[in-house]
């Protein structure tokens, strides 16, 4: 067995991605009727996006075609989804404004892995 350099991110993003199910589903049978609409709405924000995100990253993952992935992309995106979704599931559960704080902060890291994804494309 070949080992591939990607193999811990497939995993991460295969964890990822049923995560994103995971808690898709918890917020519309167990949240739908405990939190507000506008706490429910910011909780489906945060699936969403940990869910495209992990898309993006499984793309990124069997598209890539130059040796090595573009590390700082990844690392944004990572970082960015967990602090993105992340301080948005926190938020819509605990109903505690400081967690917002986290939120552009990821949104930040994840424009930021995009552009550097365009860089490293402009440069190849």
């Amino acid at each position: 067995m070949s080992t591939d350099y990607r193999r811990p991110y497939w995993v991460l993003a295969a964890l990822s991605g049923a995560l994103s199910i995971i808690l898709g589903a918890f917020g519309a049978h167990a949240l739908s009727h405990r939190l507000s609409a506008e706490m429910l709405n910011a909780y489906q924000t945060g699936v969403h996006y940990q869910m495209w995100q992990t898309v993006a990253l499984m793309g990124l993952l069997a598209g890539w075609k130059s040796e090595g992935l573009p590390r700082l992309t990844l690392g944004c995106w990572i970082i960015g989804t967990l602090l993105f979704s992340g301080s948005l599931y926190l938020l819509a559960l605990t109903d505690l404004m400081p967690f917002a704080l986290m939120t552009p902060v990821g949104g930040t890291l994840l424009i930021i892995g995009w552009l550097a994804l365009a860089w490293a494309w402009w440069r190849q």
